[in-house]
């Protein structure tokens, strides 16, 4: 059975889709960007700083639903330029342990906002 997960500590949706949807020990997070949910602003700093944001987008929404960032079993990364592969993989790699979740990297054409990144997940409760 299908539960959306809703926070106002992570950016509202704004479209017709949850922040996540929790279907039986799995939790499903929509891809989040840099949005700031105490502005409800986009931070548009550099890469790195909007990977940091994201992240904490996610460990909030995974928090409401009951789990963490250590539960993630995949993630999907899109990227508004490859070339900032390297900056945003950093940053990724200090927020998991080994063994990492899986995880698909793309180039976008575009990025809601002109955001530079954007990354939704799996994860397990």
């Amino acid at each position: 059975m299908r539960q959306p997960i809703t926070t106002h500590k992570a950016p509202k949706a704004l479209g017709p889709y949850s922040q996540a949807i929790v279907d039986g020990h799995l939790v499903f997070v929509s891809g989040q960007g840099p949005g700031n949910p105490e502005t409800g602003q986009l931070e548009m700093g550099d890469v790195r700083s909007q990977t940091v944001r994201v992240f904490s987008n996610l460990k909030t929404i995974l928090e409401a639903a009951g789990t963490n960032l250590d539960k993630v079993l995949r993630c999907n990364v899109y990227l508004k330029d490859i070339n900032d592969f390297a900056t945003m993989n950093e940053v990724y790699a200090s927020m998991f342990t080994a063994p990492y979740p899986a995880r698909t990297t793309i180039q976008a054409g575009a990025l809601p906002g002109g955001i530079a990144v954007e990354i939704d997940c799996i994860a397990r409760l």
